[in-house]
């Protein structure tokens, strides 16, 4: 197989956009203190850059494709740990997840798809205040109606808790 310099030249540039994408990324993750931060992530979409881009040259895309999925999917299990009643590291693992989806889409040169799924998904990271803002607006709601089931007798507590 012989890749020319300019092949490989524009795999290094799609490599330094997974790898920046996946620091924008990892930012959000760093700066909450999270476990995999700019580094993880950057190095993931890197990653999964260059196994897309080395895949497509040797002819065996979808089957490492299919490789890279299931293998972020263990590396995003390792950051997921259980912390008393409740479980930690869930939204961590999705990121991971989901900028090795990223690092693929610039791997195969989707470049638009890359970049705006690595911008939604800062998007979303962001948006924990504003969910957290809405439980607060609506826990008053479901705390009174379930006071009023439990007082109409129409379901005893166990069958109103909503919060599982």
């Amino acid at each position: 197989m012989d890749v020319s310099t300019g092949d490989q030249l524009a795999i290094v540039g799609r490599l330094a956009l997974a790898g920046l994408l996946g620091a924008i990324m990892g930012l959000e993750r760093e700066l909450r203190g999270h476990p995999a931060g700019i580094r993880t992530m950057s190095m993931v979409t890197l990653g999964a850059c260059l196994f897309t881009d080395i895949s497509q040259l040797i002819g065996a895309g979808d089957r490492i494709a299919a490789q890279i999925v299931t293998g972020i999917g263990f590396l995003g299990a390792g950051v997921i740990f259980r912390e008393g009643t409740g479980i930690k590291g869930i939204t961590t693992a999705a990121t991971v997840w989901a900028t090795a989806a990223v690092g693929m889409a610039i791997g195969r040169e989707l470049y638009v798809a890359g970049i705006l799924g690595a911008v939604i998904i800062v998007a979303l990271l962001w948006s924990r205040p504003l969910t957290h803002r809405i439980e607060e607006l609506i826990r008053p709601l479901d705390e009174r109606l379930r006071r009023e089931l439990k007082d109409a007798g129409v379901a005893n507590e166990e069958e109103v808790r909503t919060d599982d």
